[in-house]
């Protein structure tokens, strides 16, 4: 059994991921503190609103880029010449998307700060974001080629430097400029991000040796980014959308103070969420993308319910039982109610680390059928669950949909997939009446 977890790949690449993932988890809990300290419930909620925005700019103006280049990289590594069309097809496009993307933003700065803040106070901070969306594309399509090599702890660091200034420049903006400062450093934070990638890429042009600005855009492989991102497309927008109104729900139903203690449950899941999901992404999805039948899917399904699932469930145990001493660490008294209705959220991640098995198959293979059912399924059956539960129960209706939504969407996975399971049932049955037919 240890062997075979010390030779388990996606196990190594989780473990090794987990050094970035702690300093971030360090650093998440003292800067929510901070937020907490110096923002309150309040300025919370407005953070988290601002979050879900950019959030959601940034996954319309990349649409995809990430799984749509690992799938054509993983089948074009050995063609150079090849590999330099699909660097310039990407990176032509989703530079022109995100510039009018941009532009989109900076002419609607003052709506989009009275739908997210409820005043046009704000508006500015949107603006800045909105300029600095091209740059940022351009950051997530650099990453894209770190991904797609491998370079796993390229990657770790990269997180890690990233995330320390950030953090740094956080702190000081929010103790010095209060809700101003928070929002500000959102967008700094991208801006960051993009500048220590770029110092890396300058160090490793040899990654980027088949890259010219003369190639042009190749329609063969637009029609590539035009099926990622469709689906990409559909995520960026019902996603964060979905949150913002569960959240101006529960402003307009209950308080905003109630909202940020909602917000607060989101925010601590992302400290051990961050873990597991962000190595998933670095190993999973080009493990899967060069997978091509589905005996080499179970298999890597196999090990996936075998040694991450359970090593996921020990770590929500553990959350469970340390919850105290973790909210006491990450916020003040005044966000005490998390810990009363924290259960919901663990039990709704639970099922969104086992429906992820199954959820990046029908990404990196592109069944957008199945992918629009999934994402629709999920945020409609959220949605409404929250409309009915959220007046009853205030921001622990939220969670309570949030599981029930999770588990919808687990079931609805499962019955997607009865095919693979079946013909898994068949094969155990028949290789145990051969066996018994020799003995």
């Amino acid at each position: 059994m240890l062997k075979s977890l010390k030779q388990n790949v996606l196990l190594k690449v989780v473990s090794f991921n987990s050094i970035s993932v702690a300093v971030s988890f360090v650093l998440g809990i003292f800067a929510t503190k901070i937020v907490s300290i110096y923002l309150g419930t309040s300025g919370m909620a407005l953070l988290g609103s601002f979050r879900n925005f950019t959030a959601m700019m940034k996954s319309v103006a990349t649409l995809g880029i990430n799984n749509s280049f690992i799938k054509l990289f993983v089948e074009n590594k050995d063609d150079k010449e090849e590999l330099g069309v699909i660097y310039a097809t990407f990176f032509w496009f989703f530079l022109i998307v995100s510039t009018v993307l941009a532009l989109f933003i900076l002419v609607f700065a003052n709506s989009i700060s009275e739908f997210l803040f409820f005043t046009n106070s704000f508006a500015n901070h949107i603006r800045f974001f909105g300029l600095l969306l091209p740059l940022i594309v351009i950051n997530t399509f650099w990453m894209a080629i770190y991904n797609a090599l491998e370079k796993y702890k390229k990657i770790v660091i990269l997180q890690i430097i990233s995330n320390v200034l950030i953090f740094g420049f956080t702190a000081f903006l929010i103790v010095n400029k209060a809700i101003n400062g928070g929002l500000l450093a959102v967008v700094l934070g991208e801006l960051l991000m993009v500048l220590v990638t770029f110092a890396f890429v300058l160090k490793d042009k040899s990654y980027y040796f088949t890259f010219s600005f003369r190639k042009i855009l190749k329609k063969k492989y637009l029609n590539v980014i035009k099926k990622f991102s469709s689906m990409a497309l559909l995520s960026a927008v019902i996603a964060p959308a979905t949150l913002m109104l569960i959240r101006n729900f529960i402003i307009e139903t209950h308080s905003i103070q109630e909202a940020g203690i909602w917000d607060a449950t989101n925010k601590f899941s992302s400290f051990y969420m961050l873990i597991f999901s962000s190595g998933l992404s670095l190993y999973y999805m080009p493990k899967l993308a060069s997978l091509t039948t589905d005996e080499a899917f179970k298999v890597e399904l196999k090990s996936y319910f075998k040694v991450f699932v359970p090593l996921f469930l020990t770590a929500l145990i553990a959350v469970f039982f340390l919850k105290g001493i973790i909210l006491d660490m990450a916020f003040t008294a005044a966000f005490s109610k998390v810990n009363e209705v924290l259960i919901w959220q663990l039990l709704g991640d639970f099922l969104r680390i086992m429906t992820l098995a199954f959820g990046y198959q029908i990404v990196v293979k592109a069944h957008i059928k199945k992918y629009f059912i999934l994402e629709i399924v999920f945020n409609a059956s959220y949605l409404l669950l929250c409309f009915y539960l959220v007046p009853l129960f205030s921001f622990e209706g939220a969670l309570q949909a949030y599981f029930c939504a999770n588990l919808i969407l687990f079931i609805l996975i499962l019955w997607m997939f009865r095919k693979l399971f079946w013909s898994s049932i068949v094969e155990t049955r028949y290789i145990d009446t051969k066996n018994k037919t020799h003995l």
